[in-house]
């Protein structure tokens, strides 16, 4: 058996590794990239909310690779009187409890309920949002975050925090926006993520 012991300090080493990759953070907006957005409309209550194809598989396969996933949604359906917070949290609190149970568990989901034309510094692409999980999440570095969005003002959200960005198109449109990255979904920013993200540690 004198080989026994062989693997102990290959594994010991790569738990390290593992433990150092964890310093990235995901922002992920919610309608266009979580759930399918629904055209000219809000998602008002649970049953109007759909998961985009894959994206619970993708969070899921995300998770281990981060430390945290928040969400940052402008919701001005609240401002409209379309909806209000206690319907909006009803689908977050479902949200988290999807997810949790994927083992896919979304850290924190902020909103920002108040109407565009106010532009108050809540709504993206203003920073408030982010801002507020900093406050939260004290150990939160945005230059080790990834701002991901099917909106410019998404991209300007994460840029003005020095956020690498990630522009969703799920038709391939080919829009031109500021993104270091355009993906088709959540699983193609996963393989990217994999490949570009997990090797780079804090120094």
């Amino acid at each position: 058996h004198r080989h026994s012991g062989r693997l102990s300090p290959y594994s010991n080493f790569e738990f390290k590794m593992k433990k150092k990759e964890v310093v990235w953070t995901l922002f992920l907006d919610r309608d266009g990239v979580i759930n399918k957005r629904l055209p000219d409309d809000y998602v008002k209550v649970w049953h109007e909310f759909e998961f985009l194809p894959k994206t619970l598989k993708a969070l899921n396969l995300l998770r281990p690779l981060v430390k945290y996933i928040f969400v940052v949604t402008n919701q001005q359906g609240i401002s409209k009187g379309l909806m209000n917070l206690e319907d909006l949290s009803f689908i977050h609190k479902h949200l988290k409890k999807v997810t949790r149970k994927n083992k896919s568990s979304i850290d924190e989901i902020y909103i920002c309920p108040d109407l565009a034309e106010d532009d108050p510094p809540c709504r993206k692409p203003n920073i408030g949002m982010g801002l507020q999980a900093k406050s939260d999440f004290p150990d939160l570095d945005f230059k080790y975050s990834i701002m991901v969005g099917d909106s410019p003002s998404d991209i300007e959200f994460g840029k003005k925090l020095q956020m690498k960005t990630v522009f969703i198109d799920e038709k391939m449109a080919d829009i031109q926006t500021e993104a270091d990255y355009t993906c088709h979904d959540l699983m193609e920013f996963y393989r990217i993520f994999v490949l570009d993200f997990t090797g780079k540690f804090k120094s």
